[in-house]
């Protein structure tokens, strides 16, 4: 009898060892399915989807933008039990007030609404949302959100190769920034994590939910543009404002994505079109009044 028992014992301990994994790939698996393609599975547990507007053709300013440059809908999603969700929608006004309804009705909650850009054609509208519950049951909420817009949720197809005079330029921002970034099609994109950890209601959120300072570069003729946002504590705001500023650098918001995170941030996102290594250079500057990794 005691080996019968020692030997069940085993077989539990096998058993709770293995399945918890298993179920686990099961479950991005039916992800996958609901929201029509393969997560990212990026640092600190994350699995993320990615929705570039490219149906959408939009300008800056009178420069034409690449969608993955600012125009990205995405979504994260956690593995801990229960999955915490976070992520934006990129939409035209008239998607705007169907998509809040829909991620309502799914049990989403809806964390913003605001603007990028400045002097975007047509203007665009992100709406902020995040959740908590079984991954697949907040995808399908998403999944109806996704289908009250023009979104394209297919896979894009593989971007052509890199021009020499574009890796050139990029070659320059990343040595001027003092940091290196990864390509996203035609787009250089840099994450920038805080160094101090980040929480909501005590669980800590990974730098890859929307946590780290973006910075996205496309290069436009001789030049580079650049967009994304800065993540920042109250005591930050303003001394990068003013370093953004003095290097042609121009702020085009300054809002919260969340509501009950620890500490408080302030999202500031940003837009240049400029020389490469000048540009790296005013980043870089500003990046230096962070506390940042």
């Amino acid at each position: 009898m005691r080996f019968v028992s020692h030997s069940l014992s085993a077989l539990i301990a096998w058993f709770l060892l293995f399945t918890p994994a298993h179920a686990g790939e099961a479950s991005w698996q039916t992800v996958d399915k609901v929201l029509g393609q393969a997560g990212r599975t990026l640092p600190g547990g994350v699995h993320r989807y990615s929705w570039p507007r490219r149906d959408l053709s939009v300008s800056v300013a009178g420069t034409r933008i690449d969608a993955a440059l600012a125009l990205g809908s995405w979504a994260g999603f956690t593995s801990d039990e229960p999955s915490m969700a976070m992520g934006d929608l990129v939409l035209l006004p008239t998607e705007v007030t169907p998509v809040i309804r829909a991620l309502q009705r799914g049990g989403l909650e809806v964390l913003a609404v605001h603007n990028h850009l400045i002097e975007e054609s047509p203007q665009i509208i992100y709406v902020h949302f995040a959740g908590h519950g079984v991954p697949h049951q907040m995808a399908e909420a998403l999944k109806a959100a996704l289908e009250q817009t023009k979104t394209p949720t297919a896979a894009p197809a593989a971007a052509p190769e890199l021009p020499a005079a574009d890796r050139a330029a990029f070659d320059q921002v990343q040595a001027s920034l003092g940091r290196k970034g990864s390509m996203n099609g035609r787009i250089l994109q840099v994450g920038v994590p805080r160094a101090a950890k980040i929480e909501e209601e005590g669980a800590e959120v990974p730098a890859t939910l929307g946590m780290a300072t973006s910075l996205n570069f496309q290069v436009v003729g001789g030049k580079v543009a650049t967009t994304g946002d800065f993540v920042l504590v109250a005591d930050e705001v303003n001394p990068v404002i003013r370093e953004l500023e003095s290097h042609g650098i121009l702020v085009t918001a300054l809002h919260s994505h969340m509501l009950k995170e620890s500490p408080r941030l302030f999202f500031m996102h940003f837009w240049a079109v400029g020389d490469a290594a000048a540009v790296g250079s005013g980043l870089k500057a500003a990046l230096a009044k962070m506390a940042v990794e």
